[in-house]
């Protein structure tokens, strides 16, 4: 029987350089599968096309729900099979992003939204979390802020930003800090690192 494959999440504020850093990881790594979040299956796909439309107002609660939904069935139609069957997924967004997005960002409580998760997931958590850390108005200059979501505002993603942190600070075995004001290769060596430490054995 194969042993079950670890679960790499990828996480930070919008325009922290998250999608560089996944890149960089799978022209290095070989054998990960590569998922995102929101979507991943066809029907957290569809959940991803309303939480990330402008044009649409979405209360924070059903927002909230909307993510733990695409989560739900993103977990249970690809994460656990995959994992129970050996692979290793690295995955762009996971439960911290709600924490810190609806949790703080929106004021719904951190506790609040980590319990709908812990549902969403059926208790499923990261062997290796890599946070990228940016200032949040380097974050902002690079975003795109064309959906939802990268519209929100300054103030927003330094709570935002601040509750990643917190987060970090909170789980120092978990999650790795990545400077991503650093030039991309380094911020991909210290996360190629990381990943390492996770392989060794024991």
């Amino acid at each position: 029987m194969a042993s079950r494959g670890r679960l790499i999440t990828v996480e930070g504020i919008d325009g922290a350089g998250k999608t560089t850093l996944v890149a960089g990881i799978v022209a290095h790594v070989d054998g990960l599968t590569v998922l995102r979040e929101p979507g991943g299956v066809a029907v957290s796909e569809r959940i991803r096309e309303l939480v990330k439309d402008p044009a649409l107002t979405v209360d924070p609660r059903a927002e909230a729900l909307l993510y733990a939904a695409a989560r739900a069935q993103l977990v249970a139609e690809r994460l656990v099979p995959l994992l129970d069957g050996g692979a290793d997924v690295l995955l762009d967004r996971f439960v911290d992003s709600s924490l810190a997005y609806q949790g703080a960002g929106r004021g719904l409580g951190v506790a609040e939204i980590a319990e709908l998760n812990r549902f969403a997931t059926a208790g499923l958590a990261p062997d290796l979390t890599l946070y990228v850390r940016v200032d949040p108005e380097i974050g902002a200059r690079r975003a795109a802020g064309d959906d939802r979501m990268e519209q929100a505002g300054s103030a927003f993603f330094a709570t935002v930003a601040a509750a990643y942190d917190a987060l970090a600070a909170a789980e120092p075995a978990r999650i790795v800090v990545l400077d991503g004001e650093q030039p991309p290769d380094d911020v991909l060596a210290a996360a190629l690192g990381a990943m390492k430490h996770l392989q060794s054995p024991g």
